[in-house]
């Protein structure tokens, strides 16, 4: 007996979904990587002005924006999926509940290498998604802006409130064993660290995973209006969202600075740190829309595509790379070079992926850890090499687009 659900065929995804996504996941491991100074005993460093730039640049066009656009990408993903496997008459719930058990063992994998792992909360989510598949476009939209709304407010809320808890990653006793060379001991310090920093830390906790659930479910209503299929059409709604959105980011932007500067007393019950993050994101993601959209950039976005197409590989394999490079399982570079270091390595790293994406995907279906989840999500294998038919065909079909 064959399986009668299959996954979406690649050249019937939506070309801008994956160039989104290989712009997110190039903010994530600029993320990641700027982070790793922070793997060290506490000290005072004093940024030169390329670092400077640099890290401003970070905090205006990635820091944040980049893992809450993903999280919409995943929500949107979840609901194409969902929708492909009901309309084959398969149960999609018990599908995509097995489908988050093999991403928590992925994120399991990944957060032994990287304790900073987002796919584990993905897996979490993923399953709560379930409760609202099947809600209206109209719902959807109630319940995402009522937890927006509310995300200041209990942001500000448990930020008043002093959690003790271990900082894994400036303690020296744990940092021994990041920097030991036993692959256990690295094993240990990155899963306890993911332990301490995210799964009991209340503001990761509670907030972002609220934050992540209101993206994911605003995905699911972009799904559900076909959004991304229709950007031609909505050009002129596209503009509107890029002025107000910009409009909203810079006005919360200058508000919150001057805030902090002067401790305003709002901030103990309406922190709108989340709200600047999310309308500078969607500033962002609106401006690719439009170029993409306009024929800009045609060369840059193909490879951005083949990045998205390759969206966990990529993810996966720029953390274990940062293990082998920093920690003592590896080549046990000391965490203290300036900031621009690591944002450098950090580009430097993607754009050898977008390379290796691009080879990669002209000779194969799917990347790597790709067609393995998939492979073991349907229970069936897919072919991994490409015939030299179909590379024929979709060389066509490329053609065909342009």
């Amino acid at each position: 007996m064959t399986n009668s659900y299959h996954p979406v065929e690649q050249s019937k995804r939506t070309a801008i979904v994956d160039i989104l996504r290989g712009w997110a996941i190039l903010g994530v491991a600029i993320g990641n990587y700027s982070g790793l100074p922070h793997i060290n005993l506490p000290q005072e460093t004093k940024n030169s002005m390329l670092s400077e730039i640099l890290s401003n640049f970070d905090q205006f066009f990635f820091s944040g924006k980049s893992w809450t656009l993903l999280t919409i990408l995943f929500g949107y993903g979840f609901a194409i999926l969902i929708n492909n496997v009901a309309a084959k008459g398969k149960n999609p719930v018990t599908f995509f509940s097995w489908r988050m058990i093999l991403l928590f063992g992925l994120a399991f994998i990944n957060c032994i290498f990287w304790f900073g792992d987002i796919l584990k909360d993905y897996a979490f989510l993923g399953l709560v998604l379930l409760f609202f598949y099947k809600c209206s476009a109209k719902t959807l939209s109630i319940i995402c802006t009522v937890l927006i709304l509310i995300i200041p407010f209990l942001m500000a809320y448990i930020k008043g409130f002093n959690f003790e808890r271990i900082d894994i990653i400036s303690n020296p006793e744990y940092l021994k064993l990041y920097h030991s060379g036993n692959w256990l001991d690295f094993f240990k310090f990155n899963l306890l660290a993911s332990y301490y920093q995210q799964i009991v830390s209340p503001g990761y906790a509670i907030i972002a995973h609220i934050v992540m659930l209101a993206c994911m479910l605003f995905g699911v209503l972009l799904q559900k209006l076909d959004f991304f299929n229709r950007l031609n059409e909505k050009k002129k709604l596209l503009k509107y969202v890029l002025i107000i959105s910009l409009i909203i980011a810079v006005t919360i932007g200058i508000v919150f600075f001057f805030a902090i500067e002067n401790k305003a007393g709002f901030l103990k019950f309406f922190h709108p740190y989340y709200w600047l993050i999310l309308s500078t994101m969607v500033f962002i993601a609106t401006g690719i829309c439009l170029l993409y959209e306009n024929g800009k950039l045609k060369t840059i976005f193909k490879y951005f595509s083949a990045g998205g197409k390759m969206t966990l590989t990529n993810y996966i394999s720029q953390n274990i790379l940062v293990a082998f490079i920093f920690s003592g399982i590896g080549l046990n570079i000391e965490n203290s070079f300036p900031y621009w270091f690591y944002f450098l390595l950090a580009v430097s790293v993607f754009t050898i992926q977008l390379f290796i994406s691009k080879w990669w995907l002209s000779k194969y279906n799917y990347g790597p850890i790709e067609w393995l989840w998939r492979c073991a999500s349907y229970r069936e294998l897919f072919p991994f090499k490409k015939q030299k038919q179909n590379t024929f065909i979709s060389e066509t079909n490329a053609e065909a687009a342009e």
